[in-house]
């Protein structure tokens, strides 16, 4: 490999999204991935190795979680530059990711038009932030309920688009993360695949979702079978028992 290109390692535990990343940066003639990582501890192992010019990593990865990566990659690897790539979008953990080291911040699932122009930033030295991240902080309202446990309103709907399976988990589970961790009801819709990885980058994440399961605060209803009878008596069964329910 030429040394005019810049050498690149690629971190995240999910393999479709790797691939995905892969194919944006093999069209860059001064970018090449020298090495991928699934999990924290390796990813500080590789980057020690091969001394990268930019890292790029996920958040909730398994073994050692993305920031404490950043930070020991830091001081093992001063000249690398490195770009978090991750659904997670709590203001606070941007906060510390850039705090952790990291010079950028990009949302998954806006990277096919964000993440070129993020790498070409951080390895300028300077700072990129998502476009939905940069407004006004909303700080926690937007997972608070104000109404009683027994109204069964929706408080709004959204239509998200996903380039591929891994964007449309990582969103899900953000979404779905916060108020599972409060010990509120949460209920997905979709593929069993689906399902699956969403469980597991809860669990990835510090969520015990077997206790979650145990106690009927995690419903997985499929997609193909899931009839709004089925959703309204999982959503009952929660509301009764007074827990807030989040649908993703």
């Amino acid at each position: 490999m030429e040394k005019s290109i810049l050498r690149v390692l690629l971190v995240d535990d999910y393999t479709p999204w790797r691939v995905f990343v892969a194919s944006m940066l093999q069209n860059q003639p001064k970018l090449g991935i020298v090495g991928e990582a699934t999990d924290g501890l390796e990813a500080v192992q590789i980057a020690q190795q091969l001394q990268p010019d930019l890292v790029m990593l996920d958040i909730g990865l398994p073994k050692l979680n993305g920031l404490e990566a950043a930070r020991r990659i830091r001081e093992l690897c001063p000249l690398a530059k490195i770009l978090v790539v991750s659904e997670n979008r709590t203001r606070d953990i941007v906060e510390e990711a850039l705090r952790a080291g990291a010079g950028g911040y990009v949302i998954k699932s806006f990277a096919a038009g964000e993440l070129l122009s993020a790498i070409a930033a951080v390895l300028e030295g300077n700072r990129f932030i998502s476009a939905h991240l940069t407004g006004p902080p909303t700080g926690d309202k937007e997972h608070e309920h104000t109404e009683s446990p027994h109204r069964q309103n929706v408080e709004h709907h959204e239509i998200r688009f996903y380039a591929n399976d891994a964007a449309l988990v990582d969103d899900f589970a953000s979404f779905l993360e916060p108020s599972a961790k409060k010990g509120h009801a949460v209920i997905v819709i979709a593929t069993e695949s689906h399902r699956n990885d969403i469980l597991r980058r809860l669990q990835a994440d510090g969520l015990d979702t077997s206790i979650a399961v145990q106690q009927k605060r995690y419903i997985g209803l499929d997609v193909a079978d899931s009839h709004l009878s089925l959703i309204e008596q999982a959503i009952k069964a929660a509301t009764e028992k007074g827990l807030h329910v989040a649908v993703g």
